[in-house]
Parts: C-alpha cells; sequence; structure tokens
C-alpha cells in the first residue's frame, strides 16, 4: 500500500503528465491531488501535510485513482467531489448548475454595500443554480426574504438541498422563468448572474465550462438576449427606486450601461471583480426625488 506522500507524488505526476491534452491538463496539480485526496479520506489538507507516511487502504486508493482518472480528463474538480466553496460556505454542486465562482462573491459584495441593512426587503435571485447566491445574501441579512428563481428543475433541487444544507429560513426557492411568476411591484431588488456568453466564444471549449451546462452559459445576441428580457421585466416587478445587479462579461459592462439607460434606469455603475476587471453593474428602477 502507498503511504499519502505516495499516493500524492503519483497523482501529481498523472496530472502533470505532458502527455494529456492541454485542454485537459490541470494548471494546479499538487492541490487538485491534495484536495482529491482528502476528500476520499474524510480529512483536510493539513492532515495530508501532518501524516504523510500513514498508509492509504487499497479500497480509497482505488477511489483516489479513479478521481485521478476522470480529472485527467478535464471534469472540474467541483464536479468530483459534489461540492464548492463560496462566501466561506459549502455547497453542493452537480452538472445541472454551474460552479460557484469567486468573482461572483462580486456581486454578493455590490449588494450588500448598496441595499439598507435593516430593511425589511424582498430580493430576487434570478437564474440561481446552487442557491449560492441567495443563501450567501440570506446569511448576510437575516430580516430579509431572498426568493432562489430558477427554470430549471434539477438545478431547482439542488437549490432546495443547499437552502436545506444551510438552514436559511429566509430563502424560498421559486420556479419560474425570469419574473414571469412575480407579481407586479413585488420586489425591492433583483440579482442575477444570468447566461452571458456568445455561442460563439472560443471559451466554450476550455477548461471547466465545457462540462457545465450550455443553457446556463450562453445566451443569444451576442450573449445580451437574457438581460434584456430580465431589464424588461423587472420594470413590472421591481418597486419605485428598486434595484437590479447583474454580474456581466467583462466586455459588456458599457453595452449593458446603454441597455439599462435606454430602459430607463438610473444611477448605473459598474464595479470591478478581483482581477480589476469590469463584472457587476447596477441600477435603479424609477429613481423618486422627494
Amino acid at each position: 500500500m502507498k503511504t499519502i506522500e505516495q499516493a500524492l507524488t503519483w497523482a501529481v505526476t498523472e496530472l502533470a503528465d505532458p502527455e494529456i491534452d492541454i485542454v485537459n491538463r490541470s494548471d494546479t496539480p499538487l492541490l487538485d491531488a491534495q484536495v482529491l485526496l482528502a476528500h476520499v479520506l474524510g480529512e483536510s489538507r493539513t492532515y495530508l501535510l501532518a501524516f504523510s507516511e500513514v498508509k492509504v487502504s487499497a479500497s480509497n486508493m482505488a477511489e483516489f485513482e479513479s478521481l485521478i482518472s476522470r480529472r485527467r480528463q478535464g471534469h472540474p474538480v467541483a464536479y468530483l467531489l459534489g461540492e464548492k466553496e463560496f462566501w466561506s460556505l459549502t455547497f453542493y454542486t452537480g452538472a445541472s448548475t454551474l460552479i460557484p465562482r469567486a468573482d461572483t462573491e462580486r456581486l454578493v459584495e455590490v449588494t450588500l454595500e448598496t441595499l439598507p441593512e435593516t430593511a425589511s426587503l424582498s430580493v430576487a435571485d434570478l437564474g440561481t443554480g446552487t442557491g449560492a447566491v441567495a443563501i450567501a445574501l440570506a446569511t448576510e441579512r437575516r430580516c430579509w426574504k431572498l426568493f432562489a428563481v430558477e427554470k430549471s428543475p434539477d438545478a431547482l433541487v439542488l437549490a432546495e438541498k443547499n437552502i436545506a444544507r444551510h438552514q436559511v429560513v429566509n430563502v424560498k426557492p421559486v420556479l419560474s422563468d425570469w419574473l414571469s411568476d412575480f407579481e407586479d411591484l413585488s420586489l425591492d431588488a433583483l440579482v442575477s448572474n444570468p447566461p452571458y456568453i456568445d455561442e460563439m466564444d472560443p471559451h466554450l471549449s476550455q477548461g471547466d465550462v465545457r462540462f457545465e451546462p450550455r443553457t446556463a452559459l450562453v445566451a443569444d445576441d451576442h450573449g445580451l438576449a437574457d438581460f434584456k428580457a430580465i431589464i424588461q421585466q423587472a420594470q413590472r416587478v421591481l418597486k419605485p427606486g428598486g434595484w437590479v445587479f447583474f454580474e456581466h462579461g467583462f466586455e459588456q459592462a458599457d453595452e449593458l450601461s446603454r441597455l439599462l439607460l435606454a430602459a430607463g434606469y438610473h444611477d448605473i455603475e459598474c464595479f470591478n471583480d478581483y482581477a480589476h476587471h469590469p463584472r457587476v453593474t447596477r441600477a435603479r428602477w424609477q429613481v423618486i426625488n422627494a
């Protein structure tokens, strides 16, 4: 039987193999190996370092080898583990939803910075996927009522599992095509990370997105179709002075701002992500001057 150290050495060699197609090759072979072995053993990465001479059982090694084989084929670590951390919370993941990404935390941050902390607000997360954004907001603002909105039944089931996992009683899952099932003037704000990639974008054939649901990634009209639909529907559903918060591609900021301005929104502002790229835009509907 291999020790933990030997198992990791073998796995790193497998993942760093120059014979692997470049689109499948891991940029972080050691980290991937540690995370996957820790998962198999039910231990932390710190444990692997502290007890590197411990033997790995045959059954655990077989499971580890299977995971490494799938990682060599490019399968995302988050799908192999069945979970991913976001906003210091751990979420179940699955092939029916996008994998939560660190840049989307900016969407949460801008929303929290903009909306009043103590007000009892109704906020919808459109295209909730795993429910990560809605749940993150709910844990920070217990007085808000969050709606985790999803048109995919399979994705909504996963969101419901995550809502139960984090025991957030102020999040309600809603099966709806964007805002079609919401009443007029029923929301104070909405947040969304909708599909915004052009179907011809070459990045769709690279990295983790190859394994993620295309319907959650790609939008018509050069990636703008879903923004246009939400902007229009929000005019009916938002209360006067209500806010919209969008995550978008870094090259879409100017066009999205033009769409919002043409539709009658005000106080439009774009915020950068952690790599200093335009990533989140907020805007306000029907600002009423005193």
